[in-house]
């Protein structure tokens, strides 16, 4: 919590201070009440006395308490200003740290365990805050300056009173022990909801295609159940809490006065007066510390929670970066050309390597495809190109730069990524284009349309009602998986990259349409590079080189008439998707 706290900006510790004077001249406004109290009780009590002195006293008691007031008031709204402006800025932290960690760390967490942490967790240190700077300060403050107050009144009370305060103690304690395990499961348990949650929004159409509504509903059920249960658990003996603290509480004044009752009995009738008093007074002042115990009370009550809340933050910030930015601008003597030199990679826990020796160079106007069955490591491949992971062994290079040493921002400068899924965001068919920053100024309106028509999306998106302005859901749930990946491509298009990746990019569409589309990119981008992974023979035979793999390892290389001849992998892919008479033709 206190390596979360160091984040306030200036500002905020400037609020902070000002926060806490205001609270300690709250609590001596507070704590002088009863002064007054005692000096109106005296005067009462005393014959000859005047009523001006009374109501004297009785007018600084009503400064007191709108004083105490307004500085309660200011001190609140300093302390949520705080919280607020300490809330937005840590979301922003994390959301930034989530946005700049790799993939691998990404996956380390879930998506749905990082959302808890940028909402639900942040709210718990939110309110720590909010509540924390006030209840925090303000019960030790008053609790001490309430107990040197009334330590010279009597030893009976004094003691009466510590006991009273050993007894609360030991309760928060036991209660602490209890509970406190079971705050991190809380975190968790949240965590698996919204986990069960976004599967069954993701996948609402498997879950009505297949009857599951019933089976999802149990699953959802479950983890409800047991949150439900936790926190019933948890509040429960929370619960036990305040009885016990106004049990304590009322005690306490029933002992004070029955202990002054004795007192004033016993006493001389000079001393009569003064011991009601301070009797009087004590019973205020060891209100003021009870009360004090109980504000101590509900901010355990928050910080256990806060506290695994701002561990669970700390992770996700403390979070060290695998992959290491390099110093690098991007302007090179090469264009366009991608290099693979003896590249071998292994995912982070795994044992084995997914990529073995890896050497092959795509020089600039070049098309370089890569096939293999499922599971070869062709994705895994072109991922080491944006450096969605880096090599395990060799080098990457791009445009004769290894790219660990690119600055991120100049090496994607260079690259059009197409994704295998294609993914569509929130805003009209111009944003979806004209996503992102290519380092070259604003796609104009002319540029995107010419992406779409080469991308074959520019037919469907003339049907539409609003055309380019056309709004688009997320995930893209409001246009076929057809029309996503001609988008996406468009996208890539509209960037006017050197180099373009396409991983899978043409599976969704029909062979026309898949035909037509390389035609036309073959066309526009005959200046770029395109490396393009591929089920299809189709899509890749007319490439001018092609990389087959097997198991992570490079079984042949050439164009499709060589590997016909040369690469018996490819030969087999070939004919599970070709006739012989077909396969004859092309040789």
């Amino acid at each position: 919590m206190i390596k979360l706290l160091k984040r306030l900006d200036k500002k905020d510790i400037i609020y902070a201070i000002i926060c806490i004077i205001f609270i300690i001249l709250q609590v001596w406004l507070d704590l002088k009440m009863p002064d007054y109290m005692s000096e109106i009780t005296v005067l009462v009590q005393t014959e000859g006395s005047k009523m001006q002195d009374i109501l004297i006293n009785g007018g600084y008691m009503v400064l007191c308490a709108l004083g105490s007031f307004a500085f309660a008031v200011i001190a609140g709204y300093l302390a949520a200003t705080i919280s607020s402006n300490f809330s937005r800025n840590l979301r922003k932290e994390i959301f930034d740290k989530v946005e700049n960690i790799d993939t691998e760390e990404v996956k380390g967490f879930s998506t749905s365990s990082l959302i808890t942490r940028t909402t639900n967790d942040v709210t718990q240190v939110e309110m720590l805050i909010a509540i924390g700077l006030q209840l925090l300060i303000k019960a030790p403050i008053t609790a001490i300056w309430a107990v040197t107050k009334i330590l010279n009144k009597s030893w009976q009370w004094s003691a009466l009173t510590g006991v009273a305060v050993v007894i609360l103690l030991s309760v928060i304690i036991v209660l602490m022990i209890i509970v406190v395990p079971r705050f991190k499961k809380v975190q968790k348990l949240i965590d698996k909801l919204n986990g069960v949650t976004r599967e069954n929004l993701t996948g609402i159409r498997v879950v009505r295609a297949f009857n599951a509504e019933g089976y999802q509903e149990k699953k959802f059920d479950k983890v409800n159940t047991d949150l439900t249960d936790l926190q019933l658990y948890n509040q429960k003996k929370f619960a036990i809490m305040s009885p016990v603290m106004y049990m304590i509480m009322y005690c306490l004044t029933l002992g004070i006065y029955f202990i002054g009752a004795y007192l004033i009995e016993n006493s001389v009738l000079a001393d009569k007066i003064t011991v009601f008093g301070n009797m009087v007074v004590f019973s205020s002042y060891a209100m003021q510390v009870i009360m004090s115990f109980l504000m101590l009370a509900m901010i355990f009550m928050i910080l256990p929670r806060a506290q695994v809340s701002a561990n669970r933050i700390n992770e996700v910030l403390d979070t060290k970066e695998s992959i290491i930015e390099g110093t690098f601008d991007g302007k090179t003597k090469e264009v366009g050309t991608v290099e693979f030199k003896n590249v071998s990679f292994r995912y982070p826990d795994a044992d084995e390597y997914l990529l073995r020796n890896i050497s092959f160079k795509a020089n600039k106007g070049e098309t370089v495809a890569f096939i293999g069955s499922t599971g070869s490591g062709k994705s895994t491949l072109i991922n080491l190109i944006p450096r969605f992971y880096d090599a395990t062994d060799g080098e990457v290079l791009v445009d004769g730069v290894n790219v660990k040493d690119y600055k991120e921002e100049a090496l994607n400068n260079k690259l059009g990524y197409v994704p295998q899924k294609a993914v569509m965001f929130n805003g009209t068919v111009n944003y979806n284009i004209a996503y992102g920053d290519n380092g070259k100024g604003e796609i104009s309106e002319k540029k995107i349309k010419e992406a779409a028509k080469v991308a074959q999306a520019s037919e469907f998106i003339e049907k539409m009602d609003d055309k380019y302005e056309t709004q688009i859901a997320q995930g893209g749930t409001n246009v076929s998986g057809g029309q996503k990946q001609r988008l996406a491509i468009a996208r890539a298009i509209a960037r006017d990259p050197e180099i373009y990746i396409f991983d899978d990019s043409f599976s969704a569409l029909d062979y026309k349409t898949d035909s037509v589309l390389r035609r036309e990119l073959k066309n526009y981008t005959k200046n770029a590079t395109s490396l393009i992974v591929a089920q299809r023979i189709g899509t890749i035979m007319n490439a001018d080189k092609i990389i087959v793999l097997d198991s992570g390892k490079c079984v042949g290389m050439g164009t499709h008439k060589e590997l016909l001849k040369n690469c018996e992998v490819y030969k087999k892919i070939a004919l599970s998707q070709l006739s012989k008479e077909e396969l004859e033709r092309e040789q």
